[in-house]
């Protein structure tokens, strides 16, 4: 070592116990422990800051800090438990006389009374249910009763088992096929290679759709710690694919217009982004996300785009064709990668009956599971379900074929018509949230306390949706009668 460096370490280590010469020892061996606490401390502050964002840390950190006020955490933990009792539980005074094993003898035919009975104990749901129920008057007539006779028809089958069930199979490749066509297969811009399956609702569409992207996106990428954007207006069964598929999730604020904010989720992309995602409409509001734009970000960073088309994607293809203004949303957007659309919704389907779409092939083929090296035997499922209900499929199938292109048009004007008239409303102290595009509106009030309104309508027999940041309550319109009820003061 050259004679000046190691003067100078020497100068350097004598200056440096001089220095340290005048502290205690035990400060000496603290202080850097000390100083990497503190290290550690602002390195997590700053990850939740970057996960969070700085308004919802505060947040978190205000309501910590107001648990700490005596009495406060007790009442917030005692709420929480009565709400997970319910859910678990049901209500423990109506299970109290709940079978809890098979009967000795069994009731035969009889069975049946009993269920009649059970049924008499459920609410009126017609004409004051927002959503749950889509299809209108009694299962004893009409579409109702038809669909009821093709489901029972085929309540034995099973696609699982192509080779026997050949009538289900041909059933659901025509619903595919026809959804297909309605959310523009048919037009020159989506390729002319969508394809899909049926599912039993819209959750498993959408949790289909995210585990085929992530892997999709592995595949072309290499990605393996893969994450997804969504608006906060989007459907909670995102937050449900992100913990069984491991994905990170980014919840983005929405716009001015309850729409999502593009600009917003192109800040959150990066690397490992695997999926966007928009609504037409959203749950919450009923407002139609910019899937254009949405489209051209995906394209811009070759990254997949989801949109949720469960409650949509039987009413806006034909409310375009009835002349409404209704923006692009379907395959015939670039950028579209998968579509979930829900035939037991405005489809007017069996309840369990949803379809999930593709692109191409080569985005669905990341949807299957193939196990070859099973004793059993090769095993290939094309859904989250292994066995599925051939009757639902039948149902579905049974639906469209039975309202044809004429009858779900007429079906979108009556309830696209009523809807309008709702948004115009007529009671001074609500009003409505954003601009509703389709069916569902949202209303909200500056003057009453909304979810008070919501409780009192409960009690007169009506079931609507309570909704947050902004409070406001949720009208899925379905047929004319709740427009009339709701207006006239009935409730």
């Amino acid at each position: 070592m050259d004679s000046s460096v190691k003067s100078f370490l020497l100068g350097v280590r004598a200056s440096a116990n001089s220095f340290l010469s005048g502290y205690e020892p035990l400060v000496l061996v603290f202080t850097p422990l000390v100083g990497l606490f503190v290290a550690s401390t602002l390195q997590s502050v700053i990850g939740v800051l970057q996960e969070k964002g700085l308004k919802a840390t505060l947040l978190g950190f205000f309501m910590s800090f107001i648990k700490l006020v005596p009495g406060v955490k007790n009442y917030i933990d005692a709420e929480k438990q009565k709400v997970v009792e319910k859910l678990q539980s049901g209500g423990k005074s109506k299970k109290e006389n709940w079978r809890t094993e098979l009967p000795g003898t069994g009731l035969g035919a009889g069975v049946l009374d009993q269920m009649k009975d059970e049924k008499r104990k459920d609410v009126a749901w017609q004409g004051k249910c927002s959503g749950t129920v889509y299809i209108g008057g009694s299962e004893f007539e009409g579409h109702f009763s038809l669909i009821n006779e093709a489901c029972s028809m085929f309540a034995h089958t099973n696609p699982l088992h192509m080779d026997v069930f050949q009538s289900v199979i041909r059933f659901e490749s025509e619903v595919v096929s026809m959804t297909a066509a309605m959310l523009g297969s048919k037009k020159k811009s989506s390729g002319g290679q969508i394809c899909g399956n049926m599912t039993s609702g819209g959750t498993e569409s959408i949790l289909l759709a995210v585990k085929t992207s992530r892997d999709y996106m592995k595949s072309r990428k290499g990605i393996k710690k893969p994450e997804m954007i969504i608006p906060e207006s989007a459907h909670s069964a995102y937050d449900k694919a992100a913990q069984y598929f491991n994905i990170k999730l980014w919840r983005v604020p929405v716009d001015k217009e309850f729409q999502a904010d593009v600009k917003a989720i192109r800040r959150f992309i990066n690397r490992n982004t695997v999926l966007i995602v928009g609504s037409a409409p959203g749950f919450p509001h009923g407002i139609i996300d910019p899937i254009e734009e949405l489209g051209q970000l995906a394209s811009s960073f070759d990254i997949c785009l989801h949109v949720d088309l469960c409650l949509g994607g039987f009413v806006l293809p034909f409310a375009q064709k009835l002349g409404y203004p209704i923006p692009p949303f379907d395959f015939s957007v670039k950028g579209v990668t998968s579509i979930s659309a829900d035939v037991h919704k405005y489809g007017l389907a069996p309840k369990g009956t949803s379809i999930v779409l593709y692109r191409d092939h080569d985005i669905r083929k990341h949807q299957f599971v193939a196990v070859t090296e099973w004793s059993g035997g090769l095993y290939v499922s094309p859904t989250m379900a292994g066995s599925r209900p051939g009757s639902l499929i039948a149902g579905a199938w049974a639906a469209m074929m039975s309202l044809g292109e004429e009858g779900y048009l007429e079906n979108t004007r009556s309830v696209m018509e009523v809807s309008k008239r709702l948004q115009k409303g007529g009671i001074p102290e609500l009003f409505v949230i954003g601009r509703p595009d389709m069916t569902v509106v949202a209303l909200g009030s500056n003057v009453v306390d909304i979810f008070e309104v919501n409780d009192i309508m409960s009690s007169k027999g009506w079931h609507l949706n309570a909704l947050q940041r902004p409070n406001s309550i949720h009208i899925c319109k379905k047929n004319p009668e709740l427009l009339v009820n709701f207006m006239d003061g009935t409730c």
